[in-house]
């Protein structure tokens, strides 16, 4: 089973995507800070991180996480209210993946993951 963690400030956003995704049959992981999601992959590198471009250190998480063992492994999406070329850009040159609009709905999640 793929295993996400959703890395996001905002906890209706967080328990939104992880029930959808649960549905998908990802096993699901919620942060709600760069310290805590870059605490918990440490402790064990999850197959896909969701991270929201407007929480605070958001970039630094996702070049962080490219340096810890494996994390070049690791998918990395960062989740953007717009696509704004500058925003995109700057999670693109930090080292996110792809990105994904928000708001989440089961269109925009199972396009990404299906």
């Amino acid at each position: 089973m793929l295993r996400v963690l959703i890395s996001d400030e905002s906890e209706a956003v967080r328990r939104i995507a992880s029930q959808i995704l649960e549905e998908f049959g990802f096993s699901v992981a919620e942060s709600a800070s760069a310290l805590d999601t870059f605490s918990k992959c440490e402790a064990s590198l999850p197959n896909i991180v969701i991270i929201d471009s407007a929480m605070t250190g958001a970039l630094e998480l996702i070049a962080n996480l490219r340096n810890l063992p494996n994390g070049h492994l690791t998918m990395i999406y960062y989740s953007v209210t717009k696509a704004d070329l500058k925003c995109l850009m700057a999670g693109k040159k930090a080292g996110a993946n792809d990105f994904l609009l928000k708001p989440f709905d089961r269109k925009v999640l199972g396009a990404a993951f299906a």
